[in-house]
């Protein structure tokens, strides 16, 4: 399989809106039998679709120019991934410079980028991308032990392989060490060999270290503040969030989307988003609400007041009230 071949599939033209490439990907992942949160129309929030099948958890966030990622959403989806278990990916159009190019794994602020095309080929066909954008120009993955073993097998010196290919020696030494090499580096070596020697990459390999990227973000409010150090007296350890449909994750033994309520119609709202997102999640999820209240919950949703939670002497108490009260249907 020769690498050029894999960057010059049919591209879409990059006109569409983003709403309409919401609704694309929203039909390729249902078509993959993923199971889809609802559209949550909230323009401030992160990202666009959580998405599970079996044990695969995704959130995508789909844009017409990649260009217009900032740092900061970058970092609220990397740490909304890493809470949940979910591998970040987002399908954009363009950037400000021209088109994606389908079969290019992009990145921005380390999260892992591709063309609609490239995603539909990834999750329809089981194709992944073969090269990767990097400051300088275009690069694959070498299977350095490949390399290694090809070269040796027919008595190929590094010296030879590194004049067909247009390199030194050392570059040989660490492609065989498992360094990335540009496309036309790689693509020698592969006609010099005969042999393949480019791994497929992965977009959802997105690894991080949960601990150390997990960060509590500010608090947003004093109210806000108030409940988060009750339910941290309780035993759990916060990470307020932003740009979310919820206010926090709460993590003791399980982690707890937990929203916090204003007046009946924000409850009523943010329980029914908070709620469809813990369905597609498989994660507990809770609404503290200011004042106590006949509707103890809202589409399984639980509801909990303040004086109930400050009540709780333990994780458990709170736990116990909210599997009271769930009434989830099953995904």
């Amino acid at each position: 399989m020769k690498i050029m071949q894999k960057t010059n599939t049919k591209k879409r033209a990059a006109t569409a809106t983003r709403e309409q490439l919401i609704l694309r990907v929203r039909d390729d992942l249902a078509k993959c039998g993923f199971f889809l949160t609802e559209p949550h129309n909230i323009r401030s929030v992160s990202f666009d679709v959580i998405a599970r099948r079996d044990n695969q958890l995704l959130v995508l966030k789909m844009l017409s120019n990649i260009d217009s990622l900032s740092q900061g959403d970058a970092d609220d989806l990397r740490v909304l991934s890493s809470a949940l278990g979910a591998s970040p990916i987002i399908v954009g159009l363009h950037s400000s410079a021209a088109e994606l190019d389908d079969g290019i794994l992009y990145t921005r602020f380390g999260l892992p980028i591709v063309s609609e095309r490239s995603f539909e080929t990834l999750m329809m066909e089981g194709v992944p991308p073969l090269v990767y954008a990097a400051p300088g120009g275009l690069y694959v993955r070498i299977d350095g032990e490949t390399l290694r073993s090809v070269r040796e097998a027919k008595s190929i010196s590094l010296g030879t392989l590194a004049e067909a290919a247009g390199v030194s020696r050392k570059a040989i030494q660490m492609y065989e060490s498992g360094m990335g090499a540009m496309v036309e580096i790689a693509a020698r070596i592969e006609e010099f060999l005969d042999e393949p020697i480019v791994i497929p990459l992965d977009p959802f390999e997105f690894t991080t270290e949960m601990a150390a990227n997990i960060r509590e973000l500010e608090v947003i409010s004093d109210a806000n503040n108030e409940i988060f150090d009750m339910l941290r007296e309780i035993g759990y350890l916060v990470m307020p969030t932003r740009r979310c449909p919820f206010d926090a994750f709460a993590r003791e033994e399980e982690l707890l989307l937990t929203g916090i309520g204003g007046d009946d119609r924000l409850v009523e709202r943010k329980a029914r988003v908070v709620g469809n997102l813990s369905r597609v999640t498989e994660k507990k999820s809770v609404i503290i609400i200011q004042r106590d209240s006949r509707v103890k919950a809202i589409e399984g949703t639980p509801l909990v007041s303040k004086d109930e939670l400050r009540r709780a002497d333990h994780s458990e108490d709170l736990m116990k009230l909210i599997a009271r009260r769930e009434r989830r249907p099953k995904a």
